[in-house]
């Protein structure tokens, strides 16, 4: 499997035990890597040590293929990056914003444009930033990233801010911009629900570690569906049930969850036959969220968590 982004034993330590901790990172090229950890699990730490804007203690970075060397630039060439917030010029003007960074760069003076429509701006290229909305204000960050044609672009929270509204759009946006320009996106975020409908692959670090890699499908595997019953006589039910072996629980509503060791349609063959009337019997999607908080829940809270 090629790869875009790849790490090995990246640390990089602070006062105190903070910072990241052999990080092994594996981004798949042409994928959207959700790298994914609460406030202060070192995901803006890890981004600004594989753009080279701190220095590891171990380890090393390798970007498309080439090694991390903060004595050369060459591997950071064919990378994008939005870190935080983007810094723009808020009294200039979405196309000067662009021409800037353009001009710093030795870039055909053409590039603005081809961004500009790529970036949805095209419209609003002569209005001053400060009178851009946020999501505005992030597709020009983006936009600013874009200009070199990079291969791999790496976002740090880029929804940040945003309402559910500019969050959809951004996310959209972002489908597109990788499946057009054949990018690879390494997207950091906090907001699970959306780097559920955005990723292919995830990671997710905790306290400086990561502690998961791979495909959304991979991780979902990991922990098994919950399965809810609604039905006339939940005591009666709960009392078949733990006579087949199952250990169910009041839910909302006073419907039973459980997570059934026997095949479904088998406890509902013993349900009806006790006469249990079921009214639903429904194994629960597993979100990103439940699985985020069961890989880094503290170990006794772990089950409650399950």
């Amino acid at each position: 499997m090629e790869l875009a982004l790849q790490t090995h034993a990246l640390s990089r330590r602070f006062a105190g035990g903070h910072g990241v901790h052999d990080l092994d990172l594996a981004v798949p090229a042409g994928s959207i890597y959700g790298f994914l950890g609460p406030n202060g699990a070192g995901k803006t730490t890890t981004i600004r040590l594989l753009l080279g804007l701190l220095k590891p203690d171990a380890g090393e970075v390798r970007l498309l293929g080439e090694r991390l060397d903060p004595t050369q630039r060459g591997a950071l060439a064919r990378v994008g990056a939005l870190v935080e917030n983007p810094s723009l010029y808020p009294h200039l003007d979405g196309r000067a914003n662009l021409e800037v960074t353009r001009r710093l760069l030795g870039l055909p003076a053409g590039r603005v444009d081809e961004v500009l429509e790529r970036i949805g701006l095209a419209n609003d290229a002569g209005r001053r930033v400060r009178e851009y909305s946020l999501g505005m204000r992030q597709r020009l960050g983006i936009g600013l990233a874009l200009l070199s044609r990079p291969k791999l672009m790496v976002l740090d929270e880029p929804g940040n801010g945003l309402d559910p509204a500019g969050t959809q759009q951004l996310r959209g946006f972002l489908r597109e911009l990788v499946a057009s320009e054949g990018l690879t996106l390494f997207l950091s975020s906090h907001l699970l629900g959306e780097v559920e409908q955005l990723a292919s692959h995830v990671g997710v670090l905790d306290h400086g570690r990561l502690r998961f890699q791979g495909t959304l499908a991979a991780l979902r595997d990991r922990v098994r569906p919950a399965l809810v019953l609604r039905c006339d006589d939940p005591s009666r039910a709960i009392r078949v049930l733990v006579e087949a072996g199952e250990d169910p629980a009041l839910a909302e509503g006073r419907a039973l969850r459980l997570w059934p060791r026997l095949p479904v349609p088998e406890l509902n063959r013993r349900l009806v036959a006790a006469g249990v009337a079921v009214a639903h019997l429904a194994l629960e999607p597993v979100t990103l969220e439940r699985l985020f908080f069961d890989l880094t829940a503290p170990a006794d809270r772990r089950e409650q968590v399950a």
